[in-house]
């Protein structure tokens, strides 16, 4: 049942969406809170041990690395936590900072979170509002007494969160993965389907050929993703260099009561952590990309090897059949073992809507192996956290 608070009209608020997360999306967002508390204890040891106080740039220069491989946390929550220790102090360590890319509503009951886990669809209920905001992130997770919510600060009357939700489901963009997967779902299997007649063959060579053209676009992208990792990363590079000469330089006139050259130097400061904000969050964006490129490659690569294999399979049964007839006009072609698999398969695949499983070949591609080997490592890793 929805109670709604009611907030002064304009003024900012809090909209409260009270989490009912399953047994397993619970023990996500409670191993994220334990990750980010780890964060946090780094975070204040990097500052310690080099002497950066609270300047995000020399803080993600020298501590984002280390809390990844410590915490598994989610990149734009490791970028949106260097900017958040003071305020996490206040909260008593009972919120997370959360940005569209965090957390993502799906419908009208069911908000999608990121976590140290992986992503989980959680159903809420409206909450109504909660007085004030005034903070620096777009949303919060909160862990109360008794569960989650999720509380984003908005203006009540315009409710922009929910506008963008509608926007997100209405307009959802097609993006490569989604062409690889109806390709993967479609095209191979229709291919077959309907070369039911003649010049079989030449229709399954068809959708090879679509394939292979979905091959070449995948690893153009990734090869544009990468090159745009490289500048982006050289970049920061840069500005955290500056950062590091810059804060040098700072301590020494005020050391000299050169105050005017000291505000100078900060207002440069201020300049450069803007700059490394709206970086970080590209680069963010962009290894999301990569990721994105990387799985609709492997996925291409396996469809294609599935192909060949169907194509040969389909000109070795057409050759027995064919030889079948010629020496036994009278009588129907029987039916050779490739072509039988070939027709289970078929079944299969459009009873379930799932492609035939094909043997993994380590010739398919060396990214590909790497990258699901490490996938396979990180899935055993979560497991056994789990157990």
């Amino acid at each position: 049942m929805l109670s709604m608070i009611q907030s002064p009209r304009n003024a900012p608020s809090a909209l409260r969406y009270r989490l009912a997360p399953d047994p397993a999306a619970k023990a996500a967002m409670e191993a994220t809170f334990r990750a980010y508390d780890r964060m946090m204890e780094i975070l204040d040891e990097v500052a310690r041990t080099h002497n950066v106080g609270s300047n995000v740039v020399l803080l993600h220069a020298h501590a984002y690395e280390p809390i990844r491989k410590a915490t598994a946390l989610p990149s734009r929550l490791v970028t949106l936590g260097l900017r958040d220790r003071a305020d996490y102090r206040v909260a008593q360590g009972r919120r997370l900072p959360l940005d569209d890319k965090l957390a993502k509503i799906k419908g009208p009951a069911t908000i999608s979170i990121a976590t140290v886990q992986g992503r989980f669809s959680v159903p809420f209920d409206y909450a109504g509002y909660a007085e004030g905001w005034g903070q620096s992130a777009p949303a919060h997770l909160i862990r109360t007494d008794d569960g989650f919510e999720v509380h984003y600060g908005v203006t009540p009357n315009s409710l922009p969160e929910e506008e963008n939700a509608m926007d997100t489901i209405a307009a959802a963009p097609d993006n490569f993965l989604s062409r690889v997967g109806r390709l993967i779902a479609a095209i191979a299997y229709d291919a077959i389907e309907q070369a039911e007649g003649k010049n079989k063959l030449k229709v399954v060579g068809q959708a090879i050929r679509e394939i292979e053209r979905a091959e070449s676009e995948a690893r153009d992208a990734l090869a544009a993703a990468r090159a745009e990792e490289y500048r982006l990363n050289a970049r920061r590079t840069e500005i955290e260099r500056e950062m590091t000469d810059l804060t040098a330089k700072i301590e020494s006139v005020i050391a000299d009561s050169r105050d005017d050259l000291a505000r100078a130097g900060i207002a440069r400061q201020m300049d450069l952590e803007a700059q490394f904000e709206v970086l970080s969050r590209a680069i963010d964006e962009n290894n999301e990309k990569i990721e994105q490129c990387v799985t609709s490659l492997r996925a291409v690569l396996s469809a294609l090897q599935d192909a060949e294999q169907r194509r040969a399979d389909l000109a070795k049964s057409e050759a027995v059949a064919s030889h079948q007839a010629s020496t036994s006009p009278g009588k129907p072609g029987g039916a050779s073992a490739a072509a039988k698999a070939l027709r289970a398969g078929r079944a299969v695949a459009r009873a379930t809507g799932v492609p035939a499983a094909i043997p993994f070949s380590s010739d398919i591609d060396e990214l590909s192996t790497l990258h699901r080997d490490k996938e396979i490592a990180a899935r055993l890793a979560r497991l056994k956290s789990r157990s």
